[in-house]
């Protein structure tokens, strides 16, 4: 029967660590349904989604064998889940293996073959799978956390594709609090993952009702002192000024400083078609659009944040505009005498903002008065972050969570940093956490007994996964502050509305599986072509308890009882519901978190490239060798996905793909080539040298539309940078339209080299150094963008470097090549007087 502990039930299971997980019939449903169907579990934070989803895992190991893999968006939760999973297991801890950046590629692959669970970060999983170092196809279970990431090209979306396709008995679990905004968001996330079922379970249900607690939300309203508001309105002043401009331009109709991102798209969007036909007004009014967006984010700082935060915002633009390379945005705002106004009113300020005082008393009303043992409060800048907790720090035991990030005056938090944090939290060292978002989304925080909002959010799952830090085992309190008459009161309707909406769609979601299947794409319904069963989870068990009795939980879940039930469920004490929900999706600077070892060699130096030989496989694949960088295409991915194809990742120090022994790409959008010919960036060329020492058969693929019509650029000067490529470095130029253009070339000839030649696939070695000949062409065609062919002339004429750099126009008007406009470039270069740049 079921483990008992006096009256705590525990479940029962071969593969579960006795006596560790408490008995909640709901969890047992949720696993049930799991463990038959592609599911999403949506389950309030706090009450133990992660638990789902490690029961299914038991059981399809158990029951199935293979392996488990468990994917979360951020390190810190990736390491939060492992732990769980290694405490909760009877299976060697060496068996569940973590997969970060931090983890290098080749380690990851031997690690693999071994682990029988794997959790992750997506974006590793994303890079092993298309560089072939790791195959889904014995993984028996595999689980999105935080499943609303999976829209757009975020890489759950990849994974579950290649998932679905590879697995020989794929299960797909996804788990969040918040799927989405809308029936239609919760639908794409449903097809983008392969998922079938949807499990919903609120607070209402009754199952679930026992183990929360009332959780009151109030709104506290604050109003700014004159002088916050002057420096507001000065500021808003130079907005409307700035509207003027784009005004005349006639980009917008707009002259309140009062602007949604919309109003902002919106402009830019006019923008851009004016730089699109080469109009000089639009380069101009982008400047301008750039000031308007620095403008509003000082006035959100001062309005909603702090007046310390705007004074630390403000040295930043100043530190910018000093900088060299300084944009001229940045110039002109902090030399506009309001906006320095402004900032001396800011430095002159001696008072606190009204919410400092606000958060300081309601904190001393919850830990002193009601006798509270914690409190978080969430805020959207890092800067406010760090400034309260100093503040708060004079009174209360505080401090601050932030992301991994560093900035200019402001240190991130290494993971180990913010594990020891969370810890000490957790174990009662400190009992206020001032955090950024990087602790919203899940990431296993203790109950507290105040969530403070230090301002609304604009996003409905936002404002639930930081409300779900309270009420989960005791009545919790959350209360966000509000500055009258600012954006924060309009974010906190928007917050509202957008939260009641989610909750109604879960509610009407709630058992509609035949519904959403039949909203589902002809692809999502095709999914089961994929399945080597009847059904995901055909193999689990559907029989009663062990000993005979009637369970009273769905099919499925015989291997987690052991036992007739009939002891009565409400019998069972609440557990802490291991949750693990996380942290990433407001705060930018927190997005490092997703990195990769990968992206990281990329960067490094020449001698950390990594060399490689590879030969096509018997069963008549191709091979394509891909650059890193080149992952923020998707050419890669998709031609991952083929089965005629195997890709592998390799940082190349040479061209973007390796075909071939002798064939190499370099892959070039439109706009970035002609950028090549305008900005004086001769990168291209230089990367064609060297591929072309190193391949006998360099290819230039040229991608895009408009190569003759997107610049005010001569169609003879492309002709000539199309015609050095080919007579001067022996490279062949090819046209593609788009990016799927480009991967069927790069296919088809890599099957003519590989199949029809019968070559291998191999990555030359390291860049060469430039010869004393290439080194003087370099030299010279870098003065005012002479070029390589010019600069070949030149010295043909003069002989030295030195004899071009001393020679008299009428001397260097006998070079061929050179004329009128070159010959005075290069003495305007050459013989001016040197005058930094903004002095």
């Amino acid at each position: 029967m079921a483990a008992t502990d006096g009256e705590t039930q525990y479940v029962d299971h071969p593969l579960l660590a006795p006596n560790f997980l408490e008995r909640r019939l709901y969890q047992l449903q949720l696993a049930g349904t799991a463990t038959d169907h592609h599911t999403l579990v949506c389950l309030p934070t706090g009450l133990g989604k992660t638990t789902v989803s490690l029961l299914v895992t038991a059981n399809r190991l158990q029951d199935v064998g293979g392996k488990a893999l468990f994917l979360a968006p951020t390190k810190p939760l990736v390491q939060q889940h492992a732990d769980f999973y290694r405490e909760a297991l009877e299976i060697p801890a060496e068996d569940i293996v973590v997969f970060t950046g931090e983890v290098s590629p080749d380690d990851r692959a031997e690690l693999w073959e071994s682990a029988q669970i794997v959790i992750a970060t997506p974006q590793v999983v994303e890079n092993d799978l298309v560089g072939g170092r790791v195959s889904l196809r014995d993984v028996t279970h595999l689980t999105f956390d935080e499943c609303h990431r999976a829209t757009g090209d975020y890489a759950y979306n990849y994974i579950a594709e290649r998932y679905h396709a590879d697995a020989a008995d794929p299960l797909v679990t996804g788990m969040s609090a918040s799927p989405g905004g809308d029936e239609e968001e919760i639908l794409e996330v449903c097809e983008n993952l392969g998922i079938d079922e949807v499990e919903v379970m609120t607070e209402a249900d009754a199952d679930v009702d026992e183990y929360t607690h009332d959780t009151d939300v109030e709104w506290e309203r604050v109003e700014l002192p004159e002088t916050i508001t002057d420096i507001r309105d000065a500021l808003n002043d130079v907005i409307e000024d700035r509207l003027e401009k784009l005004n005349e331009l006639g980009v917008t109709n707009k002259r309140s400083a009062d602007l949604s991102e919309n109003d902002l798209q919106s402009m830019r969007a006019e923008l851009q078609k004016l730089m699109n036909n080469d109009q000089s007004e639009g380069y101009q009014g982008m400047s301008v659009h750039a000031e308007i967006r620095k403008l509003r984010t000082a006035v959100t700082y001062v309005e909603t944040q702090s007046v310390e935060a705007l004074e630390r915002y403000f040295e930043r633009l100043r530190n910018a505009a000093r900088s060299s390379g300084a944009s001229k945005a940045d110039q002109r705002l902090v030399s506009d005498p309001r906006v320095r106004t402004a900032m001396q009113d800011c430095a002159s300020y001696d008072d606190l903002h009204p919410k400092f005082s606000r958060a300081r008393v309601l904190l001393a009303q919850t830990l002193g008065i009601e006798d509270g043992e914690r409190v978080i409060v969430f805020t959207e800048s890092r800067d406010t972050a760090e400034i309260l907790t100093e503040f708060l720090s004079e009174s209360f035991d505080a401090r601050r969570f932030v992301g991994q990030g560093d900035r200019e005056g402001s240190d991130g938090m290494t993971q180990n940093e913010q594990q020891e944090t969370l810890d000490d939290f957790r174990s009662g060292e400190f009992e206020v956490l001032v955090s950024t978002s990087v602790a919203e989304e899940g990431l296993d925080v203790p109950e507290v007994d105040l969530v403070l909002f230090y301002e609304p959010v604009p996003t409905a799952i936002r404002s639930i996964q930081r409300k779900g830090r309270t009420g989960r085992q005791a009545e919790g309190r959350v209360v966000v502050l509000l500055a009258e008459d600012t954006r924060d009161e309009a974010y906190f309707w928007i917050s509202r509305r957008r939260e009641q909406q989610m909750e109604d769609e879960l509610r009407e979601l709630k058992g509609l599986t035949d519904e959403i299947e039949e909203e589902l794409d002809d692809s999502q319904q095709q999914l089961g072509d994929f399945d080597s069963g009847s059904g995901s989870g055909s193999s689990s068990s559907g029989e009663s308890a062990a000993d005979g009795g009637e369970s009273d939980v769905q099919p499925g879940l015989a291997d987690f009882t052991g036992a007739d039930d009939e002891s009565d469920p409400d019998d069972a004490a609440a557990s802490d519901g291991d949750d693990a929900s996380t942290a990433a999706s407001g705060d930018q600077e927190d997005d490092a978190d997703d990195g990769d070892a990968d992206a990281t060699a990329a960067s490094s130096s020449d001698d950390d490239a990594t060399v490689a030989t590879a030969e096509p496989d018997d069963d008549g694949t191709i091979e394509i060798v891909a650059d890193q960088r080149e992952l923020d295409a998707n050419i890669a991915r998709e031609l991952s996905k083929r089965e005629d194809v195997q890709t592998r990742l390799e940082t190349l120090e040479v061209g973007d793909y390796v075909l071939s022994d002798r064939v190499a790409v370099e892959r070039k959008a439109v706009d970035d080539f002609l950028d090549t010919l305008t900005g004086g960036d001769r990168s291209l060329f230089e990367q064609v040298g060297d591929m072309s020492r190193h391949y006998s058969r360099p290819v230039v693929v040229l991608e895009g539309e408009g190569l003759y019509e997107k610049r005010d650029v001569h169609p003879n000067a492309i002709r000539g940078a199309l015609s050095s490529l080919v007579v001067d470095f022996g490279v062949s130029v090819l046209r593609t339209e788009d990016e799927d253009d480009t991967r069927e070339l790069l296919a088809v000839i890599a099957g003519r080299e590989q199949e029809n030649e019968d070559r291998e696939v191999s990555i030359h070695g390291e860049k060469q150094s430039k010869t004393l000949s290439e080194q003087q062409e370099y030299v010279v065609a870098s003065i005012a963008d002479v070029g390589p062919v010019t600069a070949r002339s030149l010295l043909s004429e003069f002989g030295t470097v030195e004899a071009v750099m001393t020679a008299r126009k009428e001397d260097l008007l006998e070079a061929e090549g050179v004329g009128e406009v070159t010959a005075d470039r290069i003495r305007d270069v050459i013989g001016s007087e040197y005058v930094p740049d903004g002095r």
